[in-house]
């Protein structure tokens, strides 16, 4: 009754909690350790990597594993990869790469979509700028089919979105001790009553969370 007298607001629903790991959240920012960056620097597909960055959106997904796959989208066109197993704290992290979009391709039509799913993306070499990268994850049998997941992404404007990709992990190597890795995407996102994808080309080299610094 006295909140239909003196109109008493109801309380907004709160909004998803977006991810966090290592003390990278929405918002958030950290350092690449700049020594590390620019002796691997001419070794790799990018030019003019930032050391510093800004995270604009956070992704996550829950992989078949078991384990979870955070994503950390900065201002320098990259995003970082943080993947654990058997848990969410760091003492389960097993990978960390920064990762770089090299190119992004529209897919059209149905046809188009239903080619790249079954030829190409999963392929044993795959030719990159001259490079030739080796696929990382071999299936048992003849055939080695893209990895599907699903990922939810959190912006900073309180938008959160899913996205199904359908992925494949190549490497190549520039060192005796480092590889360039290469990450080869079919996304698809539902926008409207209409499909939206694409073919996303990343490249990206791996970290310790030692390179890390975190800003806050």
């Amino acid at each position: 009754m006295f909140s239909k007298l003196f109109g008493t607001k109801k309380p907004e629903p709160s909004k998803p909690q977006s991810p966090e790991i290592m003390g990278l959240y929405l918002g958030g920012s950290f350092e690449i350790d700049a020594l590390k960056l620019r002796l691997l620097e001419p070794k790799l597909k990018v030019e003019k990597a930032a050391s510093k960055h800004l995270i604009q959106a956070v992704g996550r997904v829950d992989l078949d594993s078991g384990g979870v796959m955070f994503r950390f989208y900065t201002d320098d066109d990259a995003f970082l990869q943080v993947v654990t197993d058997g848990g969410e704290s760091e003492n389960h992290i097993t990978d960390v790469k920064l990762w770089y979009f090299y190119d992004t391709t529209t897919v059209g039509s149905q046809t188009q979509w239903q080619t790249l799913i079954n030829n190409g993306i999963s392929k044993p070499v795959y030719e990159l700028d001259g490079d030739s990268y080796d696929r990382v994850w071999d299936a048992v049998g003849e055939t080695s089919p893209p990895v599907a997941m699903t990922e939810t992404t959190f912006e900073e404007d309180g938008d959160v979105s899913k996205t199904d990709q359908f992925i494949m992990l190549y490497e190549r190597s520039i060192s005796e001790d480092d590889v360039e890795a290469l990450l080869v995407s079919g996304e698809e996102k539902i926008v409207g009553n209409n499909h939206d994808r694409c073919l996303v080309i990343s490249t990206g080299f791996n970290l310790t969370p030692a390179d890390i610094q975190i800003n806050g």
